[in-house]
């Protein structure tokens, strides 16, 4: 059997190609920076939001930063549920729901047992 090398050419009529390809429809402008950081947020209930204002527990913004960063580290190590103590606050937060449950001033707290945690995170202000 003989090969034959030549090289042969196709009439362009017989090649069929779009004229353009649709660009990919662009979901949202969101970068994948911003959903991770939307993910890490904490979220707080209605019940700790409203125990948060009665209780007039003041906590900045940059340590609910700390506080979401430290749920994140606690649920890579397999928290489902933990207990936030603060220097003024004490949160109980689902880390497997990235939410905080409820909140206590330090005082009440203190009188307290915590049942169905299985992490505590200590944050000092």
């Amino acid at each position: 059997m003989v090969m034959d090398h030549r090289i042969h050419q196709i009439p362009k009529q017989a090649l069929h190609f779009p004229k353009s390809i649709p660009a990919k429809q662009q979901t949202s402008n969101v970068s994948f920076n911003d959903i991770l950081t939307e993910q890490q947020k904490l979220k707080v209930s209605k019940h700790a939001s409203d125990r948060i204002k009665e209780r007039n527990i003041d906590i900045p913004e940059e340590l609910w930063q700390t506080i979401g960063e430290k749920v994140q580290e606690a649920r890579q190590k397999g928290i489902t549920d933990s207990l936030v103590v603060l220097n003024e606050a004490t949160l109980l937060v689902s880390a497997k729901n990235n939410t905080v449950v409820t909140a206590l001033d330090r005082q009440e707290a203190g009188n307290r047992i915590f049942t169905n945690i299985n992490g505590t995170i200590l944050i000092d202000e």
